[in-house]
């Protein structure tokens, strides 16, 4: 089951679990779009994966199977802003 990471590993912008702006590799390294899209130019930096849209919970599952509360953040990894 994913995680479902509440921030940007590069800016840390907030991704609520319904957000379509999260974007996840393989491993589930998290990333707003617009980091993913112009900073990393769609490709994970910590392992070198595709990043792709993040699926989104349905919310009445969330109770259940609650989103991750840690927070990751590599800014260093992401290049120059």
């Amino acid at each position: 089951m994913l995680q479902i990471r509440p921030n940007c590993e590069c800016c840390d912008t907030d991704l609520p679990p319904a957000s379509a702006d999260a974007m996840i590799c393989s491993f589930e390294c998290t990333f707003c779009r617009a980091c993913a899209d112009e900073r990393l130019h769609g490709r994970c930096p910590n392992c070198g994966g595709g990043l792709v849209a993040r699926p989104i919970r349905p919310e009445a599952l969330l109770a259940k199977y609650p989103a991750s509360t840690e927070r990751i953040l590599k800014p260093e990894k992401c290049g120059a802003a």
